[in-house]
C-alpha cells in the first residue's frame, strides 16, 4: 500500500557524479537540494495518478494526458521520485527516440532519482542493483528482452513517454505484474487499428491548452490559415497523406510563392520554424528562402549528429532564422525563443498537428503571442490549436472522432477567393468584379433555365472587365490571364451546385471557360 505521497517537491537542481559511498552519496544531495512546489495543477494530477497507484491493482494501466508545455517529465520524475521512495521498487521509462531519452534522464537528474539509460551500448545489466530507474529505448529493450540477456527485477511502474506510438505495446507482455503509466499530450492512437481504450483502462485528463494560456504558463497563438486546394493529395496506408503527393502539390512554383508570401506578411524578421512533409519538398523552401535573401537552413533525419548540433546551435542563437524541417523536430526538441510556427504541409494526424504547433508555444518573459501559419488546411480540420478538446470523448470513442473529421471537399467548399491587390489593381475601372456563382444558379434553377447559363453569364461579365481595362483586343486577351484563379474558384463552385465536382470535368470546365472568355472578348471589340 503506498502512502505519503503528499510531500511537497524538493526540485534537484545539482550536476556532477554519484559518490560511490551511500552515505556521501545521500549527503551530496541534500547540500544541493533547491526547494520548489510543482504548479498546483500538476500537484493536482499527481494526486489522482497516486489515487490509481495506491487503490488499483498492481497491474493496472492508466493513461495520463497533458499538454505539450505542461511538464509531463516534470510530473512523472517526481511520481518516479515519490514511489521509489516509498515503495523501494524498481521503474522503468520508455521512450521513442534518443533524445527523450537523454532529456528524461537528465531529468531525473535533477530530482534526485539515480537512472541508468539503456541505449544500443548496453548489452547486459551486471550492475542493476546499483539503480532504481532504467530509461530505455523501446526497441533497443524490446531486442535485449528478446535475447534473453538482460532482465530487470523487482518492477513495479513502469511509464511510457509519447504513449500514443504503439510500439510500446509490444513490450507490454514482459512487465505483466507492473503499474503501467501511458503519458501522451493527445490519447489518440497513431494506429487506427489499434485503439489506446484497448491497452488503457482510465484516461487522466489534465489541464487544458486554454487553461495554461491563461494562467501564464503557455503563450497565445495567432493562427492565419491560407486556403491550400489539397485534392490532389492521396492518403497512405498508415493514414495519412503521403509524402509522394504532397511533394507534387508543395513543391510546385504556386506553394511556394504562397510560403514566402505568407512568411513575409506574419513572420519576417522573427525566428521561423516550418514543417514540411517530405525531404525533397524541405529543400526546395531552402531554396526558394536562400534565393529571395533570406538566411535559411534545412534539417532531416539524414543529418549526422554534429551537423544537426550545429544547425540548432545557429537556429538557436540567430533572432530571424529560418529552420526548414521534416518530422525530426515534432518531438524531443524544445526551443522557448521559436516565434513563428509554419504548417508547409497538411496532416490527418491529430496528434502531429498539436506536436508541431507545440514547438512555439513555450512562454517567454518577452514572449506572450506567436503566430502559427497554416498551409494546408489543417485548423479547419481540427479546430484551432488552443480550442476546448474532449480527449476522454476522444479516447473512449476514437472511431467516431477520426470519421467526423471535416473532410478536405468540405474544407474547400468554404473558400471564398479573395481578388489579390495586385490583380485587382489592373480592373480598376471595373466597378464590381464580384460574381456569386451559387446565387445564380439558384435563380437559373428557379426560372426553368439551364444550369449553364449561369458560366455564361459568369464569362459574360470577365469579357467586360477585361474590355473596360484594355486599350485593344490583344491588351484585353493578356489581361483575362490573370483571372485563372478568379475562373477556377468559380468552376468549381459550379461543380458543387451540380454535384459533379471530379478533377476531370473541373479542369475541362476550365478550359472551355477560358475559350469562351477569349471568344467573348473578340466580339466586344468587334461590337
Amino acid at each position: 500500500m503506498l502512502n505519503n505521497f503528499n510531500k511537497p517537491l524538493k526540485l534537484r537542481n545539482f550536476a556532477g557524479f554519484y559518490k560511490k559511498n551511500k552515505k556521501e552519496e545521500i549527503s551530496f544531495m541534500r547540500e544541493k537540494i533547491v526547494e520548489k512546489e510543482l504548479y498546483d495543477y500538476q500537484e493536482r494530477d499527481l494526486q489522482k495518478i497516486f489515487t490509481y497507484l495506491n487503490d488499483a491493482p498492481d497491474n493496472f494501466n492508466l493513461l495520463y494526458q497533458l499538454p505539450t508545455g505542461g511538464g509531463k517529465t516534470v510530473v512523472f520524475s517526481e511520481i518516479v521520485r515519490r514511489y521509489i521512495e516509498q515503495t523501494n521498487k524498481k521503474v522503468v521509462i520508455l521512450t521513442h527516440r534518443i533524445e527523450l531519452c537523454k532529456q528524461t534522464s537528465k531529468m531525473l537528474n535533477g530530482f534526485g532519482v539515480r537512472n541508468k539509460i539503456i541505449n544500443s551500448k548496453v548489452k547486459e545489466l551486471p550492475d542493476q542493483d546499483e539503480y532504481q530507474c532504467f530509461v530505455a529505448m523501446v526497441e533497443t529493450l524490446n531486442n535485449r528482452l528478446n535475447d534473453e540477456k538482460l532482465e530487470v527485477d523487482n518492477v513495479g511502474l513502469v511509464i511510457i513517454d509519447e504513449a500514443h506510438y504503439n510500439s510500446f505495446t509490444k513490450l507490454f507482455k514482459y512487465f505483466e505484474d507492473s503499474f503501467i503509466l501511458g503519458v501522451t499530450a493527445t490519447p489518440l492512437s497513431s494506429n487506427i487499428k489499434l485503439p489506446m481504450k484497448d491497452n488503457y483502462k482510465e484516461l487522466i485528463v489534465g489541464n487544458s491548452i486554454p487553461s495554461l494560456i491563461e494562467k501564464g504558463f503557455l503563450a497565445k497563438a495567432e493562427t492565419y490559415s491560407y486556403d491550400v486546394g489539397l485534392t490532389s493529395l492521396q492518403v497512405g496506408i498508415n493514414g495519412d497523406y503521403t509524402v509522394k503527393s504532397s511533394e507534387d502539390l508543395y513543391t510546385n512554383m504556386s506553394m511556394q510563392e504562397k510560403l514566402v508570401q505568407a512568411y513575409e506578411e506574419r513572420c519576417k524578421g522573427k525566428k521561423t520554424l516550418i514543417f514540411n512533409n517530405g525531404i525533397n519538398t524541405s529543400w526546395y523552401v531552402y531554396q526558394t528562402f536562400k534565393d529571395a535573401g533570406y538566411e535559411v537552413r534545412h534539417l532531416d533525419n539524414t543529418h549526422s549528429k554534429k551537423e544537426r548540433k550545429e544547425i540548432l546551435k545557429w537556429f538557436k542563437h540567430k533572432p530571424d532564422a529560418i529552420l526548414t524541417s521534416v518530422s525530426i523536430l515534432t518531438t524531443g526538441f524544445d526551443e522557448p525563443t521559436v516565434e513563428n510556427i509554419i504548417l508547409n504541409r497538411a496532416t490527418k494526424s491529430l496528434t502531429l498537428y498539436y506536436q508541431m504547433i507545440g514547438r512555439g508555444s513555450r512562454k517567454l518573459p518577452h514572449k506572450d503571442i506567436f503566430n502559427v501559419i497554416d498551409l494546408g488546411n489543417n485548423a479547419a480540420r481540427f479546430g484551432m490549436w488552443d480550442a476546448p478538446v474532449d480527449w476522454q470523448q476522444i479516447f473512449k470513442n476514437p472511431d467516431y472522432f477520426l470519421e467526423n473529421i471535416t473532410g478536405d471537399e468540405e474544407i474547400e467548399r468554404e473558400f471564398k477567393y479573395k481578388m489579390p491587390e495586385e490583380v485587382r489593381e489592373l480592373f480598376k475601372n471595373s466597378e464590381n468584379i464580384e460574381f456569386d456563382i451559387k446565387k445564380a444558379y439558384n435563380e437559373a434553377v428557379n426560372n426553368g433555365q439551364k444550369s449553364k447559363a449561369v458560366l455564361e453569364e459568369s464569362v459574360n461579365q470577365h469579357a467586360q472587365m477585361c474590355a473596360e481595362n484594355s486599350e485593344d483586343v490583344f491588351d484585353a486577351r493578356i489581361l483575362a490571364r490573370e483571372l485563372k484563379d478568379d475562373i477556377r474558384d468559380r468552376v468549381k463552385r459550379y461543380s458543387y451546385c451540380i454535384i459533379n465536382n471530379t478533377k476531370n470535368y473541373r479542369d475541362w470546365l476550365f478550359e472551355d471557360y477560358n475559350r469562351k472568355l477569349r471568344s467573348r472578348i473578340n466580339d466586344l471589340f468587334q461590337e
